[in-house]
């Protein structure tokens, strides 16, 4: 907002005359003169609120992570893998837009002391990505089979300020912050595959590495912790949280998670609103006008993010499709940043994996089952991918659609048959389309529906936007 600008008044002065006796009336004294403009002076309570608001925005991933990493230590402790040995069905109910391709593993590390040893097996041509995030959402790198293949090997994760001497067989992973998350899936290729796929996804183990190198720095005092809400959301605990609780919260876990070289400009506003690493943010001791602006900079914020969570992040929309190509790499586009996390946690680097939604169909029209579908990919224009792709069906709650097949997703590791020229075509509608496209059947709902193409290990035509879906068109 633009400053309130001051008002300058002239006085204007009524003199009257006297008329004497004989005498002529004396002339009007001269105007006053008038007085130089002054400055413009700075709404204060205003540049608190909108410095508030930006450090919000700034702030509201690091924080996420911490409450999420807190969640989850409840049912698996830091250094430790806590495995999901099902996949999302029908049934499913506790995530959004889940994911039938793989197994998933967690891990969440503190690695304020000393490197965790990250070892995995030889999966055997077994397709696998195990993402390292940094404490601020960041893909830090990328472990797998695109990166280092598939054979049995062992990787020390190492913490920022941590100074020693590693095993000779380890390979070193650097991690920017003290907390990370390492987010692993191991590919699945349908029910007859989760045994297999389970003895995999149990050898992937972390373990601390004791050395005498420890990380050395001044110790934060951490917020209490007592009564660690496990059942509610961890967005929705940070969004329940007043400025003093928020920003106190962030200036601890600033000790041990710095921020980049890129974001010296917002570190200088961190500096200005009073947020000192490693200590509380007392607003008992600020003017209430003051503290009143830091609360409403805040609520902005968190409206603004709300707001941004219902848009596309400014994703490229081709064909119908919402394609976000930047997920995991953000620079210094912090309110992309947040949104992300608004959404959601644990995205991929491009690189490893990139997802495509989609609402409408080619013609613009809302997805409903009531209409038969299809996606056409011409022979030499299929989702060009060196690992594989796969095509999910969700309900408008996004969850996945029960079918007399239990097929949720339809992708290329199951069999679909060609056209007689190479072409392909998935038949996307609510009634079975019959025995000869029952392969290529994607089942929908009765009522609207939304579809997630995912492509893992993309092509760099599809990395860099040369590739592009095409639209899903009505049957005739």
């Amino acid at each position: 907002m633009k400053p309130g600008r001051l008002l300058v008044y002239a006085l204007l002065l009524c003199v009257s005359g006297l008329a004497a006796c004989g005498k002529s009336e004396p002339p009007p004294p001269p105007p006053p003169k008038a007085e130089a403009p002054k400055a413009a002076v700075p709404d204060a309570n205003a540049e608190i609120k909108r410095l508030a608001s930006e450090v919000y925005i700034y702030a509201y991933p690091l924080v996420v992570t911490d409450v999420t990493r807190q969640v989850n230590a409840a049912s698996a402790p830091p250094n430790s893998f806590a495995h999901k040995r099902t996949v999302p069905d029908a049934t499913t109910v506790d995530v959004v837009n889940p994911n039938a391709d793989f197994l998933y593993s967690q891990a969440w590390l503190d690695l304020s002391k000393d490197p965790v040893i990250l070892s995995v097996p030889d999966t055997r041509g077994r397709y696998y990505l195990i993402a390292l995030l940094d404490a601020w959402t960041n893909v830090a790198t990328s472990i797998g089979t695109r990166t280092t293949g598939t054979e049995k090997r062992e990787f020390a994760i190492v913490g920022p300020r941590w100074k020693g001497t590693l095993p000779s067989d380890v390979t070193e992973v650097k991690s920017p912050t003290e907390v990370a998350w390492l987010f692993a899936r191991i590919q699945i290729t349908g029910k007859a595959d989760r045994a297999a796929a389970g003895k995999v996804q149990e050898q992937i183990k972390v373990t601390p590495l004791r050395t005498k190198g420890a990380a050395k720095g001044p110790a934060a005092v951490a917020p209490p912790r007592a009564n660690i809400d496990v059942k509610t959301d961890p967005r929705e605990q940070v969004a329940r949280m007043d400025a003093a609780t928020f920003f106190t919260r962030f200036a601890v876990l600033l000790s041990g998670n710095a921020p980049t070289r890129d974001d010296q400009p917002m570190l200088a506003k961190i500096q200005k609103l009073g947020i000192v690493p490693g200590q509380p943010f007392d607003v008992a001791k600020l003017d209430p006008a003051i503290t009143q602006s830091i609360e409403q900079g805040v609520q902005v914020a968190r409206d603004a993010l709300a707001t941004g969570a219902k848009g596309t992040g400014g994703a490229d929309i081709r064909n119908g499709w919402v394609i976000d190509r930047a997920l995991g790499r953000w620079g210094n586009e912090y309110g992309r940043r947040a949104v992300a996390a608004v959404n959601g946690l644990g995205v991929n680097a491009p690189e490893d994996a990139i997802f495509m939604a989609a609402r409408f169909d080619a013609g613009g029209l809302r997805f409903n089952g009531t209409n038969r579908y299809v996606l056409h990919f011409n022979k030499d224009a299929l989702p060009p991918a060196d690992a594989f792709w796969s095509l999910s069906m969700y309900d408008d709650n996004r969850r996945f659609v029960a079918n007399a097949l239990n097929r949720p997703n339809i992708g290329s590791t199951d069999g679909l048959k060609p056209n007689a020229d190479g072409s392909l075509d998935i038949h996307i509608q609510n009634e079975n389309p019959g025995k000869d496209k029952e392969a290529n059947w994607l089942p929908a709902p009765k009522g609207s529906f939304n579809l997630i193409l995912r492509i893992y290990w993309p092509r760099p035509e599809v990395v860099d936007g040369r590739w592009n879906p095409p639209g899903v068109r009505r049957a005739s």
